[in-house]
């Protein structure tokens, strides 16, 4: 399920109070803002890893609370609940029996303590959030919860695993070693990494989570997110009309010769390691010669340089030797993107066939809680079809492209 997104429903009919206010909304910037100046957004971070931002839920549950009238009454007296997607899904499954999550989604809402692994108080005091809303937190594979006979009148089936997306993807990737990384490709882009039964904690503003939780063992990850990934040809094709489909990009780009068009697809302000949500995108370095085609290839360097910034975070605060780079999503199938992201990066890239990682690791899950994975070595192994991309440039030409897209950071930062 997508994590952060905030659904508030009545719990008498599973029907929600509003429309979800989905992870990318950034309708309390202004409220994060405010939060960061003072010191209390340390003690966000210390408790949850999270850096305060509008991405995560606390802020939207505190913007449905106080802006949807009476609300607060029937959160009082006991009639609303909350959840990120999976809440919602399991509670209306289930018959409304099960008000969970699991700690991975936990983990997203910036108000789980990820050392103590509970709802905590001080976070709660802080938004102003009644507890009594909040879901039950479950281990992400586990066998206790049973779909309701509404779905499935001929037999009780067992909801065994539940993840947040990217944390799905990291399982579904096969990254159980720690220091073994996967960057997946979708609308935005979300790039982790195992870091083992400790939170690590980011002196360059990447996130500590909560991976998974089997048999009441943690496994924590360091996460960086890019807010615009797969959307920038999305716009290419929407709003531009410059590509009929996004398969076209890839054929454009691998055709195009041509370099020194910039382009920093910050439409939805910046993600980690900067974590400006005010800072606007643009196209740089343009002359009387520019044409689509150097608009489409520059869009696809622009999520690989993104991914560059967070992989040099990681690098960097994770201090140890940097395992297997695995790539996933619906845009790792473009090899253009994969090449310059195996160019830039300078490191081999492994490409799975299948894509759609997210959903393979909550089947993962869900078979280890069942019994239908004997282990994780079991599942390691049914892992074959992978692409394998190798760089092609050196350093110093890495190093030179990177620096221009540095520099066209700095240039952005001006249009808030």
């Amino acid at each position: 399920n997508q994590r952060e997104t905030t659904i508030l429903w009545d719990k008498k009919t599973g029907k929600p109070i509003s429309n979800a206010i989905v992870w990318q909304c950034r309708r309390t910037s202004d409220r994060c803002n405010k939060i960061k100046e003072t010191k209390f957004a340390d003690t966000i971070y210390e408790k949850t890893g999270l850096i305060v931002d509008p991405y995560f839920s606390a802020t939207k549950i505190e913007y449905l609370l106080k802006n949807i009238p009476d609300l607060k009454n029937r959160v009082l007296n006991g009639e609303i609940a909350f959840g990120t997607v999976d809440s919602w899904l399991v509670y209306n499954l289930t018959g409304k029996k099960h008000h969970v999550t699991d700690y991975s989604n936990a983990s997203r809402t910036m108000l789980f303590n990820i050392n103590t692994l509970k709802w905590d108080s001080d976070l709660l005091d802080f938004f102003d959030i009644p507890k009594s809303i909040l879901p039950e937190v479950i281990p992400t594979s586990q066998n206790q919860i049973f779909a309701s006979k509404e779905f499935f009148p001929n037999n009780e089936i067992p909801i065994s695993g539940i993840v947040g997306d990217q944390q799905g993807a990291l399982f579904g990737q096969c990254c159980f070693n720690e220091g073994d990384i996967k960057n997946t490709y979708g609308t935005g882009c979300f790039l982790l990494m195992n870091t083992g039964k400790t939170p690590k904690k980011s002196n360059n503003k990447l996130l500590s989570t909560i991976g998974w939780n089997i048999n009441g063992e943690t496994t924590y990850a360091m996460e960086g997110a890019v807010f615009i990934a797969g959307a920038v040809v999305q716009w290419l094709r929407d709003s531009l009309q410059i590509i009929m489909n996004s398969a076209e990009s890839e054929k454009i780009a691998l055709n195009n010769k041509k370099s020194g068009v910039v382009f920093v697809p910050s439409f939805s302000g910046l993600g980690t390691p900067y974590w400006d949500p005010d800072v606007r995108g643009g196209i740089l370095g343009i002359t009387r010669d520019t044409d689509r085609s150097d608009i489409v290839k520059a869009a696809l360097e622009g999520i690989a340089y993104q991914a560059k910034d967070l992989f040099e975070a990681m690098k960097s605060d994770f201090g140890k030797n940097i395992g297997h780079f695995r790539t996933d999503g619906g845009a790792s199938k473009n090899k253009y993107l994969m090449q310059f992201q195996s160019d830039i990066l300078q490191v081999d890239i492994h490409n799975v066939k299948m894509a759609e990682t997210t959903s393979l690791g909550a089947a993962f899950l869900s078979g280890l809680a069942t019994g239908f994975f004997p282990n994780l070595k079991y599942i390691e192994n049914i892992y074959k079809e992978i692409v394998y991309y190798s760089p092609k440039i050196n350093t110093n030409e890495a190093n030179a492209l990177y620096s221009k897209w540095k520099c066209a950071i700095d240039a952005l930062k001006i249009f808030r």
